[in-house]
């Protein structure tokens, strides 16, 4: 883990602290008004920007209002459907094979267990937690994305580098309490201020905090890796 956990937990502390001031309204970004929607959209999010889900997905929950309808759909046409999604054809057969087992083993409801929802196509940890808190006011884990991933490492809270290893990492110092919007906090300072290639530390709350900050900048920047 690297750093000392006492240390990590005042880290994340003041971090958690910080970014609450800076970032009062953070929350999910994916537009939805049910549990099902929610699931389609987390699914149709990977590797793929919010803002292109929504601007989909708007037409899409139109046509689409239930498992069923997944379930039953053709899947050249659904494909064609999230035209514009990343691997929009690889996600039309996860929404197909979706809604089939929602019909089949759920009665056509979303599950609100990890296992039942990590069972579903195109649905790993990352995805079941979003569901899970979003849909299901169930928060037993912290969603890592790219965002998390990158500003977690960047920030000192943990040296873990895959999402598994970094969500257990975090889970040990960051309170429960905070598990949830810790992921919105950290994916707003992603957007706004610490890009992946050219973080803005001149405009950073966190900058006086941050390992990363005084690293140089021609030191494995172009590579990533100093910044994780």
């Amino acid at each position: 883990m690297g750093t000392p956990l006492d240390s990590r937990e005042r880290q994340v502390e003041e971090v958690l602290d910080r970014l609450y001031e800076e970032y009062p309204d953070a929350t999910i970004s994916l537009n939805y008004s049910n549990r099902l929607e929610l699931l389609v959209a987390v699914v149709l999010s990977a590797q793929c920007t919010d803002e292109r889900v929504n601007e989909v997905t708007a037409d899409l929950f139109e046509k689409y209002t239930s498992a069923e309808d997944y379930a039953d759909a053709d899947e050249a046409e659904l494909a064609e459907d999230i035209y514009g999604i990343t691997f929009h054809n690889n996600k039309a057969g996860y929404l197909k094979s979706m809604g089939e087992t929602l019909v089949e083993e759920h009665g056509g409801e979303v599950p609100d267990t990890m296992s039942a929802l990590t069972d579903l196509s195109g649905v790993g940890r990352k995805t079941a937690n979003v569901v899970l808190q979003h849909g299901h006011d169930v928060v037993e884990g912290i969603v890592v994305d790219t965002h998390v991933q990158r500003l977690s490492r960047r920030l000192g809270l943990t040296t873990e580098e895959t999402p598994e290893k970094i969500e257990d990492d975090l889970m040990d110092v960051v309170p429960e309490d905070d598990w949830q919007q810790l992921t919105h906090l950290l994916i707003s300072h992603g957007r706004a201020v610490c890009d992946a290639r050219t973080p803005d530390c001149d405009a950073c709350v966190l900058e006086d905090i941050c390992p990363s900050s005084k690293l140089d900048s021609e030191t494995d920047l172009a590579s990533g890796e100093a910044w994780g």
